[in-house]
Order: structure tokens, then C-alpha cells, then sequence
């Protein structure tokens, strides 16, 4: 039997892409997902058990089958629309699956538990650059959800010696620069590919939410970061916990803001095509800025995010976009 480290929505965007890394440093993950919003198809790199952390049984009966040596935890409900007006579905699947999962690696003496957050938890702080000491203040549902999850981490750590990696992160975007997994959600609503989508002709135009905020051209700043980078971060958590190192928390950004308006300039450069662009109202629950400091994961783990230019992260997320679709 290899090291297996179940993965929890292995077959979404970010989670298929940690199975790739994973396997690459000698891990076999297991993917574990109800395929809600993931892809049978992005399982390519390790066994698929299909379930749900709602359902206990189920878990208990893949740390059984497994023996994982740690668990990668990425799969949640993630939109923030959809939180603000729906806070019972987010906090149920988020917070009791996690609590789900959590007990169940505890009973089945799995301790290494690396978790994604979010730069969500810490709600609409302008003007700051984020990072680990930053209050947390969510402003939204699902940033709460993720810092309840957090907060139960620690006290599973007190109480049953269970440690932990949390990581907070911001805009993840790109693709596997092979090609064989990358981002695709139905229904999308993620700016870098929707703004492929018009440039495809899927859709018409790219709508804007938002262009009245306090920023140089009215549009939100993100922080992005490429999905390989980030994937990276979670191979060298899972390894900075087996060398015994103790439990933290990292911010995985690049410390660098581009607005939407920026990202969309980018676009055209990348793929020498137009974006017909709408202006829309603000999105309910959307900071106006949120930028990582990332100085910590740099120095403690050694984290280079290398491929995280927009130049990049579009050019993948194109390549991918023109080449690899997953279909339900």
C-alpha cells in the first residue's frame, strides 16, 4: 500500500490539480466527491469513491478502506451570491461535513489534516494586505462557514491531537500547463473563464459586477494566484505536518491586486481577440480589494508561486479553454 491522502473534492478545479501534484510527489491521492460540482473525469491520477461528507457511514468507510496518512480538504460550497441567500445550505454542507470529516479522520487516527480556506473569513478590509495576523471579519456566509471550520481545527487539535495547515487564499486561476485537468463549473461564474467564454463566442459579453468602487477604475482588485502554485502549497504543507512542525496558518497570494478591468486588458493581449464588456450592478457579499501577504508561506515553507503572472495564468487558462471540457 503507497501513502494515500484523501482529497475531498479531488474532482473540482483546484482538488483534480492537488491529485496531480500529489502523485508527482509520490502520494496516491484518493479522491473523495459527490460530483455536485466536480467531474468523474478529472479523477485521473488516483482511486475515485464517490460519496458525500453529509453522510458519516460513507467516510468511515473510506478511512477504512484507505488508511489514509492525511487528508486534503477542499471540497465546500463556494459562491458568495449563493450564500447570502441561501446561509443554511452553506452552513449545513460546509461546516457539518467538515465537522463530518473531521471526526471521522480523528476516529480513525488519520492527523494530518490540510484545509482550504479562504481570504473570505476576512471580510471587506480595504486598503490592507492581508495576512495571517489580519482579524478575521467575514462579511459573507461562506467566509464564515470557513472560519467556523477553522475554529473546530484547533479545537480538534487541543482535544484529540489532530494537526493542521490552513491555508487562505485568494483568486485561483489557470490550468494545468499539460492540459489534462482544468477549470470548468456549470454554472461559471469565475472571471477568467467567463471572459474566455466571450472571447470564445459562448457568450456574448462579459458583464461587470461592480464598477463604482474606490479603486482606480472602479472595479474590484483581486489577488490571483496559479492554480499549480497553490497545489504546490498543499503538497509542502502536507509535508511541513509529517516533519512534525506543528499546526499554522499560511496566506497564498502574490501580493500583487489587478482589477477586473486590468484582467480583462490582459485577455485581449493573451488571446489578440476583443471582450465585449456590460456594466452590472455590484455582486451582494464582493469586497472591494482583497490582496494576500504571503510572506510567511515564502519563508517557512519555501513556496515560490513561479507561474502566477496574468500573463500565465491566462494564457493556460486558455489553452485549456480551447482544448479540454468535461462533460456530466
Amino acid at each position: 500500500m503507497g501513502r494515500h491522502v484523501l482529497v475531498t473534492g479531488g474532482a473540482g478545479y483546484i482538488g483534480s490539480h492537488a491529485c496531480k501534484a500529489l502523485a508527482a510527489a509520490g502520494y496516491v491521492p484518493v479522491t473523495f466527491d459527490n460530483l455536485a460540482t466536480g467531474w468523474a473525469e478529472a479523477v485521473k491520477y488516483g482511486p475515485f469513491e464517490q460519496g458525500d461528507l453529509l453522510d458519516r457511514a460513507a467516510l468511515d468507510a473510506v478511512f477504512a478502506k484507505w488508511q489514509p496518512i492525511a487528508v486534503m480538504h477542499f471540497a465546500a460550497l463556494s459562491q458568495v451570491g449563493e450564500a447570502v441567500a441561501q446561509p443554511g445550505h452553506y452552513w449545513r454542507v460546509n461546516v457539518g461535513g467538515s465537522l463530518n470529516l473531521i471526526e471521522a479522520a480523528a476516529a480513525a487516527g488519520c492527523m494530518d489534516f490540510v484545509f482550504s480556506s479562504t481570504c473570505a473569513t476576512y471580510g471587506d478590509q480595504d486598503g490592507v494586505v492581508l495576512n495571517e495576523d489580519t482579524p478575521q471579519r467575514p462579511s459573507n456566509p461562506y467566509g464564515s462557514s470557513k472560519r467556523a471550520i477553522e475554529e473546530i481545527l484547533r479545537d480538534f487539535g487541543v482535544a484529540h491531537g489532530l494537526r493542521h495547515v490552513i491555508y487562505r487564499y485568494f483568486n485561483v486561476a489557470g490550468a494545468d500547463p499539460s492540459g489534462e485537468v482544468g477549470e470548468f463549473h456549470q454554472p461559471e461564474t469565475h472571471l477568467i473563464p467567463l471572459m474566455l467564454d466571450v472571447v470564445a463566442g459562448k457568450r456574448a459579453a462579459l458583464t461587470l459586477h461592480g464598477t463604482d468602487y474606490a479603486t482606480p477604475d472602479g472595479t474590484c482588485i483581486r489577488d490571483y494566484v496559479h492554480v499549480s502554485d497553490l497545489v504546490d502549497a498543499h503538497v509542502l504543507g502536507l509535508q511541513w505536518l509529517e516533519a512534525g512542525k506543528g499546526n499554522r496558518v499560511f496566506c497564498l497570494g502574490t501580493g500583487a491586486g489587478f482589477s477586473v478591468r486590468e484582467v480583462v486588458t490582459q485577455a485581449r493581449a493573451v488571446t489578440n481577440q476583443e471582450v465585449p464588456m456590460n456594466e452590472g450592478p455590484r455582486r451582494p457579499g464582493d469586497a472591494m480589494q482583497l490582496v494576500s501577504g504571503s510572506a510567511r508561506a515564502v519563508e517557512e515553507l519555501g513556496w515560490r508561486p513561479t507561474r502566477s503572472s496574468l500573463q500565465q495564468m491566462i494564457g493556460d487558462a486558455w489553452r485549456w479553454h480551447q482544448n479540454g471540457h468535461y462533460d456530466k
